[in-house]
């Protein structure tokens, strides 16, 4: 998997996913994370890649040619035959999923534009920009942050990235139900104690315990989500039971 990522702060993305498990995996080759700063391709001594608006308004925006030729050196490096994907990060796209990582994460070559200001040449953006994607409806003042989130997300889905490789398939939102409680040593902490049922060491038992636990879980903090799961007559008759006495269950 390579991210290639058009950007005003290149430093930004690169200390981000050089640590922890993205960093790992982009020193044991299974991720690439290419920041390529947009200033590089200013043609002015200054790099300056903003002007005012047409029309006045509050602002600068990003110029149009920059960020273009960005795009051509970016196209050069990877030579694909294949359409490429070009992600803006916008509040004017669809909102990112675990279920659109998935599918990211089955590229072999990934490049996110991010903005600044009060936004990007709409001229360019036509000309480019395949996809749109949100990450929540608030304003941030740059598209670095939600590219790191999406290529976290996605990077855990790229085989070999994850120590564990079902880790990515058992986590919150796999199958449009939250992570099960998780517990580890000591076996009783301040007076609180480990469910017996994971020191039984009883399978079955163990996956019919994470999975009540989550469908548990997701009823009691996002019950939106389970309009799209796929439960069985008893999980509707355990988050019924849950709907009507909240935490008691």
């Amino acid at each position: 998997m390579n991210f290639y990522v058009m950007t005003l702060f290149p430093d930004m993305i690169n200390n981000a996913m050089s640590e922890s498990i993205t960093g790992r995996a982009i020193k044991s080759g299974y991720i690439n994370v290419n920041a390529v700063n947009i200033r590089d391709f200013a043609d002015n001594k200054h790099n300056r890649v903003d002007d005012y608006p047409y029309g006045g308004g509050a602002g600068m925006v990003m110029q149009a040619e920059p960020v273009y030729m960005c795009y051509k050196h970016i196209c050069e490096k990877i030579q694909s035959t294949k359409p490429l994907h070009v992600v803006y990060l916008t509040p004017q796209g669809k909102t990112f999923n675990q279920k659109m990582a998935a599918e990211y994460a089955h590229e072999e070559n990934l490049i996110f534009l991010c903005g600044h200001y009060e936004g990007i040449d709409e001229r360019v953006i036509e000309e480019i920009v395949t996809d749109f994607v949100s990450i929540g409806d608030y304003v941030l003042t740059g598209g670095e942050l939600p590219a790191l989130v999406m290529m976290d997300t996605i990077s855990r889905l790229v085989p070999g990235v994850l120590n564990n490789c079902i880790s990515a398939y058992t986590e919150s939102f796999s199958e449009n139900l939250l992570e099960y409680p998780q517990y580890t040593r000591p076996e009783n902490w301040r007076g609180k104690s480990v469910p017996p049922i994971l020191l039984s060491g009883h399978h079955k038992k163990l996956a019919e315990w994470y999975r009540e636990q989550s469908v548990i879980r997701t009823a009691l903090f996002r019950p939106d989500l389970l309009k799209k799961a796929e439960l069985t007559e008893k999980e509707k008759e355990l988050v019924d039971k849950v709907v009507r006495h909240g935490e008691q269950i």
